[in-house]
């Protein structure tokens, strides 16, 4: 089975670079596709509080036949929970959901600029790791600016930014103003939400690689340093995404998958995203 390199983060904790993504994935089926996944030799899972599936993911965790303390688990702060005391007991919630004793990262999921202040949300995270229930804090979906607020008027920089990442949108400019502070940078829809999977380029690398246009993409992650968590429901694609450890592309096939940027989101603006789930 293939070894899924560590990323170390900038507090010392270790996270696989290669997880698998729970978003999207009905309660009902959750159970057996973390498993699925974790049989496969997955030893990250990333969920959050609005996918409602956490208790799933833990309960695949307490089914899994191997050693479920060897799982990198996430989890992200739902929307409506922003401000100290709505967060601090909102992690609670998530723990006893997934039934484990600390968490290894928690993320404001969204920065909600219009509707919270997120700095203050930030400060109820560094409370939470200060507990040692949680091994590392961070953010997702936070664009340069909210970035240096956070460091402007806190203390402590976020370990991972999660933001929307793949060959249509590369998001050079965040991943580095993620570098320069240190924060690792997490791609989630990393093959956009499978738009690339038709790309003639990413299919003429990937036959000279004996790849398929997703392997190949997620290689490219891979080598460019980003964290990913495919998400599939299905077993052969579960299997084929983590295939990607025998393979290295080259500088120019590299050169030539981030040349295919066409700056197109798929996801909302973190710039105007103010969803409050009811």
């Amino acid at each position: 089975m293939s070894t899924v390199p560590n990323i170390t983060l900038n507090d010392g904790v270790q996270i696989p670079q290669l997880g698998f993504g729970v978003f999207q994935i009905d309660p009902a089926d959750t159970v057996d596709v973390t498993l699925t996944a974790l049989r496969a030799g997955y030893r990250h899972i990333d969920t959050a509080q609005m996918y409602g599936n956490e208790a799933q993911v833990g309960e695949a965790l307490r089914h899994f036949g191997g050693d479920s303390s060897e799982v990198f688990v996430t989890s992200k702060l739902n929307n409506s929970h922003h401000g100290r005391d709505d967060a601090l007991a909102s992690f609670e919630t998530t723990i006893n959901d997934l039934g484990v004793d600390a968490l290894d990262l928690f993320l404001i999921h969204w920065p909600m600029p219009d509707v919270g202040d997120f700095v203050e949300t930030w400060r109820a995270m560094e409370e939470i790791k200060a507990t040692g229930r949680c091994r590392s804090i961070g953010v997702s979906n936070f664009q340069p600016a909210h970035l240096r607020r956070l460091a402007d008027e806190t203390d402590t920089a976020p370990s991972v930014n999660q933001i929307e990442v793949h060959p249509y949108f590369v998001q050079d400019d965040v991943r580095a103003a993620n570098a320069e502070r240190g924060i690792a940078t997490e791609a989630w829809s990393p093959i956009a939400q499978g738009k690339v999977l038709d790309d003639d380029t990413l299919i003429e690398i990937g036959k000279a690689h004996h790849k398929t246009a997703a392997q190949v993409t997620l290689r490219w992650h891979i080598q460019r340093g980003d964290i990913i968590f495919p998400k599939s429901v299905t077993p052969s694609r579960v299997a084929e995404n983590f295939d990607i450890f025998d393979v290295d592309l080259t500088d120019d096939e590299m050169a030539r998958i981030t040349g295919l940027d066409r700056d197109q989101r798929n996801g909302p603006n973190p710039d105007e995203f103010n969803m409050i789930p009811k």
